[in-house]
C-alpha cells in the first residue's frame, strides 16, 4: 500500500473515441485497408470552416503539423502522439491498454465458426433459439428479444455481440445468455448489451451482412438510444495492474464515465455509462468540480459511432460538442491538476470502410507550469497510466512509461 499524494490533486483524461491523427507505420503490412486513413486531417479537409478552439489551445494543430482553415498552433501546449501496442484498432482493447494492460495476441472468431455450438449451450440451459439468415449468413434470436452475432463494428471476428430488447427481458437473462456464448467461443470479447424502447423487429431491422460476417448494426438499433446496458466479458485481461485498480484499492476516487465505464474494471470506484457527449462531458466537470483530487476517465463514443456510419456532419457537430464539453473541463481543473485528451484508435469516415482505423493517437496535455513541450511520438497508450501512477506516487501498471517529468 502506498501514501497516495492528495495534495497532486486530479488527474483527468478525455478519449476521443476514434478521433485518430495518422496511419500507424505497420498498417501496409498488417491492415492495407487502413493505407492513409487519417481520421482528424481528412475531417478538416473535407470541413474547412471547423474551428475547435479548447483542442486548439491544447495543441491540436502541434501534433498535426497543420490543418485546413481557421485552426493555429498553440504557444503554450504540451502535446505528441502515442502508438497502439495492441492488436488492429480496438476499443475494448485501445481502452485497456490506455489502463496499462501490456497487450497480448488475440485469437479471432467469426460467428459462424461457433453458430452451432452456441445454439447448443443455449438450448441445453432453456433457451427458446431459432435462426435468422440474411445474405447467406445466420444470426440467432433468443427468447424473441436477444440476437447473437459478429460484431460488425470492430475487426472481423473480435467480437460476438448479444444484444438485447430489455423491456422483453431482464439484464440478468442477457448476461446468461452472454456467459453462455463466452463459454464456447475463443473470440476476445463477448459484449451484451441492450436498451428500452426497441424490439426484436428493431433490431431485425438492423441486421447488416459484411462478407461473412452478419451482425446488428448498434446505433441503429436504437439500442443506445434509452436506458443502455452494456456488459463487455473479455479474454486476458488483469484488472488488478490497471490504473483505476491499483489508484481505487488505495483510496484515491477513481471514476470512470461513459463507454470506458462499461470496457474498464473499476472495482473501488464510480462507473457511470453514458453516450450523450455533452452529458458526459458536463458530468465529468461536475465531479471534478466536486472532488478536490481523483483519477477521472471519461470516453466520448459519438464520434467513434459517427466513424462507423462514414458520416462526416455528424462526426462534425459531435467534435464541436466535445470541443465545448473539453473547455469546460479545462475551466475545472487547477494548477495541481492533469489534464490529457486522447483517443484509443482511429475511425476514418472517409476511408471507405465502415470500421476502427489502425491510426497514432494525439496527445493534448495541460498541466503547470505552462510552457511548449513535444513529448514526441510514444511507444503505448500505457504511458497514460503509467504517468498518472506516478503522479500519484502509486506502483506502476503492468505497462508504460511515464512522461510525467516531461509535463510537470
Amino acid at each position: 500500500m502506498f501514501m497516495i499524494e492528495k495534495q497532486r490533486g486530479r488527474f483527468v483524461i478525455v478519449i476521443l473515441d476514434g478521433f485518430g491523427v495518422g496511419e500507424m507505420p505497420d498498417v501496409e503490412k498488417v491492415r492495407p485497408a487502413d493505407i492513409g486513413a487519417n481520421t482528424c486531417l481528412h475531417i478538416f479537409e473535407k470541413t474547412p470552416g471547423l474551428y475547435l478552439p479548447a483542442l486548439q489551445e491544447l495543441g491540436l494543430v502541434n501534433i498535426m503539423g497543420f490543418l485546413p482553415g481557421k485552426m493555429r498552433p498553440s504557444q503554450s501546449a504540451k502535446f505528441g502522439k502515442a502508438m497502439l501496442k495492441h492488436f488492429g484498432a480496438d476499443t475494448f482493447f485501445g481502452h485497456q491498454e490506455i489502463m496499462g494492460t501490456f497487450p497480448r495476441e488475440v485469437r479471432c472468431e467469426m460467428f459462424c465458426e461457433i453458430i452451432d455450438d452456441a445454439e447448443s449451450v443455449l438450448l441445453k440451459n432453456g433457451y427458446s433459439v431459432r435462426r435468422f439468415a440474411a445474405g447467406g449468413n445466420e444470426l440467432l434470436i433468443v427468447d424473441d428479444c436477444v440476437t447473437v452475432a459478429d460484431n460488425i463494428e470492430c475487426d472481423p471476428g473480435q467480437a460476438i455481440n448479444v444484444t438485447a430488447a430489455i423491456d422483453d427481458i431482464d439484464f440478468k437473462k442477457v448476461l446468461e445468455i452472454g456467459e453462455l456464448v463466452r463459454s464456447v467461443t475463443i473470440a476476445p470479447r463477448v459484449i451484451a448489451f441492450g436498451g428500452r424502447s426497441v424490439h426484436l423487429p428493431d433490431l431485425l431491422g438492423a441486421v447488416e451482412v459484411h462478407g461473412s460476417l452478419i451482425g446488428v448494426n448498434a446505433p441503429a438499433s436504437g439500442v443506445y438510444n434509452k436506458d443502455y446496458h452494456c456488459i463487455h466479458m473479455g479474454d486476458g485481461v488483469d484488472a488488478k495492474v490497471q490504473a483505476p485498480t491499483i489508484l481505487g484499492r488505495a483510496g484515491l476516487p477513481v471514476f470512470l464515465l461513459g463507454k470506458v465505464a462499461d470496457v474498464v474494471s473499476n472495482e473501488f470506484g464510480v462507473s457511470i455509462p453514458m453516450v450523450d457527449t455533452k452529458a458526459v462531458l458536463h458530468e465529468t466537470a461536475t465531479l471534478i468540480n466536486e472532488n478536490p483530487f481523483g483519477f477521472f476517465c471519461v470516453n466520448v463514443q459519438e464520434t467513434d459511432l459517427c466513424g462507423h456510419r462514414e458520416n462526416i456532419s455528424e462526426y462534425v457537430k459531435t467534435l464541436e460538442a466535445a470541443d465545448r464539453g473539453v473547455s469546460e473541463i479545462m475551466g475545472a481543473i487547477g494548477e495541481n491538476d492533469i489534464l490529457i485528451v486522447m483517443a484509443d484508435h482511429g475511425n476514418d469516415p472517409t476511408i471507405g470502410h465502415p470500421h476502427h482505423t489502425r491510426e497514432m493517437v494525439p496527445l493534448m496535455i495541460r498541466s503547470s507550469p505552462e510552457g511548449l513541450v513535444n513529448i514526441g511520438i510514444r511507444n503505448s497508450l500505457a504511458d497514460v497510466a503509467a504517468t498518472a501512477c506516478s503522479f500519484f506516487g502509486a506502483s506502476p501498471p503492468e505497462s508504460g512509461e511515464s512522461f510525467l517529468d516531461l509535463i510537470i
